[in-house]
């Protein structure tokens, strides 16, 4: 929080002088402030100092930075993170009303990644080597190599009613008229929405989780006690699924908690903008453009809050996983 506030007070072209531009008529979209042949900005020109004073009263930029910085943490501390500077609106309404973008995207995007490449890792740790495993490789790799705001494009193209086929809707989470369909039209219209910005935010995550799962798990059929239990007469299956699985379980399930909690508040910026998604990845990137401080920094501070929760809960599953970590156990 100290380092993004101190480069905010270093950026120029903040909220005061946008406003100014914008009261004597400049590029309301925050462009760039107007400047003399010199090259010194001259935000203030035509209006009196009585009136930039007033604005920078009502930003709260008439305080020194350090007493700004320490009146800001205690708002936070409180859990209010401040009014937003162009949307009338708090910063907390901003991100809940952004929300259902983002969690459309981040929720649908884990479930299809974790259920999909979790059986795929343990297949190609089954069959290290063979053909299904050198295919499936291959397959997950290109599609890890394509960004997915390039396969949004193609995607757009090939079934979004351009030149080929009108098979999807182009952009938003629902058709103009989903409030007056019944409610099982309700659902398949939002879930045919959402097909071609999954399958672009999603193509490219399926190779990390799976190669993940498939090491995982090879290292743990490659140790001694896999050995002595074969050894022993049991089965394929009980050697799996009563032994391997929940130790090499354990680096995939305890990143499940902050993979959950993140994908609720994942926004790709890119992905919004081509599918026509109004999420927090275009909410961050616009008020950064605008200067919005209390996004920026409110938005930043919710987040943090979020990962070192997210820390914690897998700190707790590796208890819960795997007994062996005992944190209140002190050797004597």
């Amino acid at each position: 929080m100290l380092v993004t506030f101190i480069v905010t007070q270093f950026v120029p072209g903040g909220p005061v002088e946008q406003l100014i531009s914008q009261l004597e008529g400049a590029d309301s979209a925050g462009g760039e402030v107007s400047s003399s042949s010199s090259g010194l900005y001259h935000g203030s020109k035509g209006l009196d100092q009585e009136q930039v004073d007033k604005l920078n009263v009502l930003y709260g930029f008439d305080k020194p930075a350090p007493q700004r910085f320490l009146d800001m943490m205690l708002r936070y501390a409180q859990f209010d993170l401040g009014e937003s500077y162009f949307h009338n609106k708090s910063v907390m309404d901003l991100i809940v009303s952004k929300l259902p973008v983002s969690i459309s995207l981040g929720v649908w995007s884990f479930l299809i990644v974790y259920l999909s490449c979790i059986p795929l890792g343990i297949k190609k740790a089954m069959h290290d080597g063979s053909k299904f495993d050198v295919i499936t490789s291959t397959i997950i790799l290109m599609g890890y190599a394509i960004p997915g705001f390039v396969l949004g494009i193609a995607l757009l193209v090939l079934f979004g009613g351009g030149s080929f086929f009108d098979v999807f809707p182009l952009k938003g989470l629902t058709s103009d008229n989903w409030e007056e369909l019944p409610w099982y039209k309700q659902v398949t219209d939002y879930l045919w929405h959402m097909v071609l910005p999954i399958l672009a935010s999603t193509i490219g995550s399926f190779a990390v989780l799976t190669m993940l799962t498939k090491n995982s798990f090879l290292e743990e059929i490659r140790k001694q006690y896999v050995l002595t239990a074969r050894a022993k007469g049991l089965d394929q299956s009980s050697v799996l699924y009563r032994h391997v699985f929940r130790n090499a379980m354990i680096p995939i399930v305890t990143g499940f908690p902050g993979a959950f909690i993140a994908s609720f508040f994942t926004g790709s910026l890119l992905i919004e903008t081509i599918f026509s998604l109004d999420g927090l990845g275009l909410l961050s990137y616009e008020s950064i453009l605008k200067r919005d401080y209390p996004v920026v920094l409110g938005s930043l501070f919710f987040y943090t809050i979020l990962g070192l929760f997210a820390k914690l809960l897998a700190d707790v599953s590796y208890v819960l996983i795997d007994p062996r970590i005992q944190f209140d156990s002190v050797d004597k």
